[in-house]
Formats: structure tokens, C-alpha cells, sequence
């Protein structure tokens, strides 16, 4: 079996149990069954063309399967398809909700909070964004040359002044370079990246801290991609000095689809002040009224969104809960070691290059040659040649400009590597097939 099918087993259980929960009166749908598995199975054989993200030789891209509790719970609360905006549409899910949100909040060491999930990272960093624009209008927005893409363009959006920072040679943001930026006094918030997406960088969190006291602005960590490896104990030591110091910033994103086993999506925003609420107060004459408690939709600038998700995560969170010791943070280890053995197995290899010790579970490296150029040549073609393995992996531009006194001539602005993210705890077991598979495609 490549598909997991056993949760189908437990949803037939679990529906069975919802409906003996609603004492009305029996109705029948009008969808013609017949029909409709014409049409899903014609869907199904559309799907096949696409990457086997859900298994192990798929390596590339951040793309990790959901757990089958999140992939039953989240097929089960659409049979009700609450909609988290207010009560009066997700009675359950929205408790649920600030239930596991709650959880993420305590996981970076906050008891007090203000938060909610949201569609994905890029609508929590919005929001977190929106809200350092309203308590800092008239003042820069700065993240590193290594933070998303999306910082820069929803400071656009809201008219928010932004600014990059270099970063240096492992990707993390240059402090003295920061404090240049700084010293101009013009800077409100700060973004620290907690796991960059392209190389997996750990920003300097706690060196970033020690300028807030001097220049007084606003830490934004940006925990999309690595917010959950704070629970790791197979860190490296300044790695985890970093994430110790996260219960200092102000806010936080972490998404729960990317490694909390969940469905798209699911994103979550967290302020460690809850007075910020006072910028989403609004009045809405129809859609709060069977709650004196805070609607989710008042501390959103979301109106509708899937009470499924909220559920998903609520029934992962009791089967896996997210602390330090725990069996989720158990397989995320998996995906460091992962993460560290291939990086040896690179390093000691007669055919490939090294960039940088990963830090999460990201791991980039180079086909070696004696110019920039024909190492980028050769990387693509490794790609392909992977493929046809059946072996996915992703490429990454490493500026050149990084490299101090490397063994090859640089004549590119660009080195073109191999990247792989080794999110799922089984790469680890297989990880002697991934190598096999590289061996075969340098061959070639």
C-alpha cells in the first residue's frame, strides 16, 4: 500500500458517532451517487499526475503529508463545515481552536496571548505585520535577503516602509549590518526568520535581542517553516540557544501544515500582548450573538474560515501533543538526523559539495566542478537525471558572493545546488535508498 487508507475506517466509525449526536428527523440528500462516482473517480485519475509527495523519495519541496488522526478529523468536521469566524457557525470548533492555539502559545513559553489560525504564513504574517504598521506607521519594516519573499510584499500592501539586511554565508541575518540599519532610528520591527525556507537558517535571535534593548523596536519571528524545532533536544547548542529566547518577541507565525502534520491550510498568528485586540475591535450586527466571550472573527482579519482546520489540529494535538519529549517532537528529531546524515554522507563524498551544516532539516549542496557555471549545468542536470530515479529533489540559487576562498572559480552572480527537505520521519529509514538513487543519477 502507498496511500495510507486505514483512517477511511475510523472516519466510517467516527461519522456514525457524530450523527447519533443530533436528535432530529431523517433526510435524504438528492446527490445522484451513481454519477458521483463517475465523476471522483475521473478526479482521481486526474490526481495521479502529480509527485509522490506523500512518500520518502519525494525530498524536495516543503510539502509534508497530513497524520491520518488530522486527515479524518478534518474529512469528519466537513460532514458540519463550521465556519470559525463566530460561534454561532463552529459551537465546537472555534473552543477547539483556542484550545490549540492556546497549546502553540504555550510551546513558545506564553501563558498570556492573543491569537487564531489562519489560512496559511502568508495571512499570519500579515496580520502580525499590520499590527507592528499600527503600532509603528511611520517606521521600516526589515528582514534579511534570506526571509520570505512575502514580508516585502505585504509591506506594499499595507504601505508599510521595508528594507532588507544581509545575511551572511549561512544564511542568517548579519547583525553588525542590522545595527547600521538601526542606528538610523527609523526601524519599528525587526523580522527574525526561525528556520529560513531555503536553506533552513536559524536567524540570531538572541543577539537581535540584545539590539531591541538598545534601539527599542519590534521582533516579529517568523516560525512558518521552524517553529517546531524549539522542541527538539538534537539542536546544535547556539541553534538552540536561539530558540530558547523566543517567549521575548512580540510575535510569532508558525504553520501547523507545514511541519504539524496538517492539511493546507493552516497557519497560525500569535502576539504576546493581547491588548493588541484593540486595532481588530469591529461591530458586525449579525453574526455575534450567542456568545458574551471574544468571537474568533473580532480578533481576525479573516472573515470565513474552514472550523475543519481547528479540528484537524485539535484531535493531532491529543494524539500527538506538541511539547519537548514527546513522540511529535520524537519523529521531527528523525527528520534532523535525517537532515545530518546525509549532510556527512555529502561532505565525505568525492562528487559533491557541501554549503552549509544544516541547522533544521534542509539540506543544500552543489555538484563539485571547476567553475560556477559548470557546477550550475551540472546540478540541473543531476536533477533530471533524479527524477528519472524517481527521486525528487528542488534547486536552490546560492549567491556566489557568500563563498570565501572556495576551491573553484567563481564566474556567476549565482551557483545553482540541490536542495532537500527531509520533513517526513521515514527519511531517516530511508535514507541509504535517497543515496542509492543520487549515486545512480551522478552516474549517469
Amino acid at each position: 500500500m502507498k496511500l495510507e487508507r486505514e483512517s477511511i475506517q475510523l472516519l466510517e466509525k467516527a461519522l456514525r458517532k457524530l450523527e447519533s449526536g443530533f436528535d432530529l428527523p431523517d433526510f435524504s440528500t438528492s446527490a445522484d451517487f451513481q454519477k458521483m462516482e463517475e465523476v471522483i473517480v475521473r478526479t482521481a485519475e486526474k490526481m495521479r499526475d502529480n509527485y509522490p509527495y506523500f512518500h520518502p523519495l519525494f525530498a524536495g519541496q516543503m510539502l509534508k503529508p497530513p497524520h491520518p488522526i488530522a486527515k479524518a478529523a478534518y474529512m469528519l468536521a466537513m460532514w458540519i463545515n463550521p465556519n470559525n469566524h463566530a460561534m454561532d457557525g463552529s459551537k465546537a470548533s472555534s473552543p477547539m481552536e483556542k484550545e490549540v492555539v492556546g497549546d502553540l502559545a504555550q510551546m513558545f513559553g506564553w501563558n498570556e496571548h492573543l491569537g487564531h489560525l489562519t489560512g496559511g504564513g502568508t495571512m499570519a504574517n500579515l496580520e502580525a505585520l499590520w499590527v507592528a504598521g499600527k503600532i509603528h506607521p511611520d517606521k521600516k519594516i526589515i528582514a534579511s535577503d534570506q526571509a520570505h519573499y512575502t514580508h516585502e510584499r505585504i509591506s506594499e500592501v499595507l504601505k508599510l516602509k521595508f528594507d532588507k539586511v544581509a545575511t551572511d554565508e549561512q544564511g542568517r541575518i548579519n547583525v553588525r549590518a542590522l545595527e547600521e540599519k538601526l542606528e538610523s532610528g527609523d526601524v519599528g520591527t525587526v523580522v527574525c526568520t526561525m528556520g529560513t525556507t531555503g536553506l533552513g537558517a536559524v536567524d540570531p535571535l538572541d543577539e537581535v535581542l540584545k539590539l531591541q534593548k538598545k534601539y527599542s523596536f519590534r521582533i516579529h519571528a517568523d516560525a512558518a517553516y521552524g517553529g517546531y524545532f524549539k522542541l527538539l533536544n538534537n539542536l546544535e547548542e547556539e541553534t538552540e540557544k536561539k530558540y530558547s529566547v523566543m517567549n521575548h518577541v512580540n510575535s510569532i507565525v508558525i504553520d501547523p501544515h507545514k511541519q504539524g502534520l496538517q492539511p493546507y491550510g493552516c497557519g497560525c498568528v500569535l502576539f504576546k500582548d493581547p491588548e493588541v485586540a484593540k486595532f481588530y475591535i469591529h461591530d458586525s450586527p449579525y453574526t455575534y450573538f450567542t456568545s458574551d466571550d471574544l468571537h474568533l472573527g473580532e480578533i481576525s482579519l479573516e472573515c470565513s474560515r474552514a472550523g475543519a482546520s481547528a479540528v484537524g489540529l485539535w484531535a493531532t494535538h491529543q494524539l500527538l501533543p506538541p511539547v519537548k519529549g514527546g513522540q511529535f517532537a520524537a519523529d521531527l528529531e528523525k527528520s534532523r538526523n535525517a537532515a545530518l546524515k546525509l549532510y556527512e554522507k555529502l561532505k565525505s563524498s568525492d562528487d559533491f559539495h557541501t554549503i552549509v551544516k544544516p541547522e533544521t532539516d534542509i539540506v543544500v549542496w552543489c555538484v563539485k566542478g571547476e567553475t560556477t557555471n559548470k557546477m550550475s549545468e551540472a546540478a540541473k542536470v543531476f536533477f533530471k537525471e533524479a527524477e528519472k530515479n524517481h527521486l525528487y529533489l528542488s534547486l536552490y540559487k546560492y549567491p556566489t558572493s557568500k563563498f570565501s576562498e572556495p576551491d573553484f572559480k567563481i564566474d556567476s552572480d549565482y551557483l545553482v545546488c540541490l536542495r532537500s527537505s527531509l520533513m517526513k520521519p521515514e527519511h531517516e529509514d530511508w535514507l541509504e535508498e535517497i543515496w542509492k538513487r543520487m549515486m545512480k543519477s551522478i552516474e549517469n
